[in-house]
């Protein structure tokens, strides 16, 4: 069946765009930064309309919390490789002398012990001052990232982003809000998963929401010990499906008809990129692309099959996920199993476009109009 992406899919945020034209003010300029458990990504944008523009990028694998479930700390290693990328970081911030920011870590240094010297020793290697975010305002960042790849027929949404230490699900029902309005209804999340009573506007209702402690780094720890590649792949797909029992619509029945899942990370702009048969990775190709279970199902096992040596040389997965590419299938495949639908909506945003976006509205600097 050949892939569809909705209308406007790809339309904000827009994460790659070719340079400015001319130097932009550094007054309209602002940054997002999201150190993870495997990955530094930054953003430096503008607003232009009811999106942005990326004025510079960066992302590299830094695998901070490599180590972590062993030791309950971040190593020197990983700290060492993790202020080298934010010094260019810093750089960059430096150059277009960006003035309004949010600079923000997440799971990794939520649990290390020794995180508050992480953070402190950055702030006098780089001058960066990280802020550790709490899983709530990870979940809705990323939810409203997403917003545009909405359906105006969807009715339930689950939205699910599997980072490198930690799974957040948040569960979001649209019923009540007109077809029309129901992207712009998840963009008003910015400000909470409870609205203020009395809102003039229709809103959305997060039913529940969980973040799981387990990612594609934490998870493949957690069973770096089975030998056997096919077993430790079920292993952890059962061992995460385990971990969703104390979300509250695991148990419920819910029909097929108007539902929708939006997975954001690596993992799943990974398998897209695999099902297209990218040889080199297109964001506009993937972001906003659906997939169906079928689809899903013939990359994972294509990797199985490809075994650790094969996924090391592929191409389309690359040397920096190829260890973590079945910890991230092993949730990827749990979810598709568990929920009414067949098909997954395939984001290629996240926490960056979420801050940038809640940085934006808090200062008005976005206009009205339809996503």
């Amino acid at each position: 069946m050949a892939p569809k992406r909705p209308d406007g899919a790809g339309a904000f945020p827009k994460a790659v765009e070719p340079p400015a034209p001319t130097r932009p003010d550094p007054a309209q300029l602002y940054a997002a930064l999201d150190l993870g458990t495997n990955s530094c990504r930054m953003l430096v944008a503008q607003p232009k309309g009811n999106q942005f523009h990326v004025v510079d990028s960066f992302s590299k694998s830094v695998q901070l919390g490599a180590g972590l479930e062993a030791t309950g700390r971040l190593s020197r290693n990983s700290i060492y490789r993790t202020i080298q990328a934010l010094r260019i970081c810093q750089k960059k911030l430096k150059h277009h002398n960006v003035r309004r920011m949010r600079l923000v870590t997440t799971e990794a240094c939520r649990r290390a012990r020794n995180s508050g010297d992480f953070i402190r020793h950055v702030k006098r290697e780089t001058g960066l001052k990280l802020e550790v975010i709490q899983p709530e305002e990870e979940a809705r960042l990323a939810v409203i990232s997403c917003a545009p790849l909405v359906s105006t027929k969807t009715e339930q949404l689950l939205v699910v982003d599997i980072g490198g230490g930690s799974t957040e699900l948040v569960w979001i029902d649209l019923s009540k809000v007109p077809s029309v309005e129901r992207p712009r209804a998840i963009m008003r999340l910015h400000s909470g998963f409870r609205p203020e009573d009395g809102t003039p506007f229709p809103a959305a209702r997060v039913v529940d929401w969980i973040s799981v402690p387990l990612g594609v780094a934490t998870l493949r720890e957690q069973f770096d010990d089975v030998e056997d590649d096919s077993a430790r792949f079920a292993l952890m797909s059962w061992h995460f499906e385990e971990n969703l029992r104390e979300f509250a619509p695991y148990e419920s029945n819910h029909i097929r008809e108007g539902f929708q899942i939006i997975g954001t990370s690596g993992t799943v702009t990974t398998v897209a990129a695999s099902h297209l048969g990218l040889r080199r990775y297109d964001r506009n190709k993937v972001d906003g692309l659906r997939m169906t279970t079928d689809q899903i199902d013939k990359v994972i096992h294509g990797y199985l099959n490809l075994g650790p040596n094969g996924r090391r040389s592929d191409p389309r997965i690359g040397r920096d996920r190829a260890t973590l590419i079945m910890s991230g299938s092993a949730i990827l495949q749990a979810l598709m199993r568990i929920w009414p639908t067949d098909r997954l909506s395939v984001a290629d945003r996240g926490l960056r476009e979420g801050l940038l976006y809640a940085l934006m509205s808090a200062d008005g600097v976005l206009e009205d109009g339809h996503y």
